[in-house]
């Protein structure tokens, strides 16, 4: 673990339809982690991506990012239901933190293929 960072909140910009938080783990002037949540209609709390440096991982960076937000949410947003789309990796920490496991998830994609159509841009 290491002790030489900071975490950084960032409020919500007001400019999107959802209101998004996100707190940002620095150590000097170099971002290494960040993790973010979206509050939705109907007193619902989604709790969004994180990541963290890979240079930097297994040091607590991740767990601290969560523990922080979970600690401004459970300030903020009593009455509030939270969930989170998890990887394996996260899953345990939700779990210890109380979150119920619901249904599996698979990851699908597909290229869309075609042309791509030409925007023009006058200066």
């Amino acid at each position: 673990m290491i002790d030489n960072y900071k975490i950084v909140y960032v409020p919500p910009s007001g400019t999107t339809q959802h209101t998004q938080h996100g707190w940002i783990a620095t150590t000097g002037n170099k971002c290494v982690g960040h993790i973010r949540m979206q509050q939705e209609a109907g007193k619902r709390i989604k709790f969004l991506d994180a990541w963290v440096d890979e240079d930097y991982r297994r040091k607590g960076i991740y767990r601290k990012l969560w523990e922080t937000r979970w600690e401004y949410v459970q300030q903020n947003y009593k009455g509030y239901k939270a969930y989170a789309w998890a990887k394996p990796m996260s899953l345990p920490l939700l779990e210890e933190k109380g979150f119920d496991k619901g249904d599996i998830c698979v990851y699908v994609e597909k290229d869309i293929e075609g042309e791509i159509p030409f925007t023009f841009v006058s200066c």
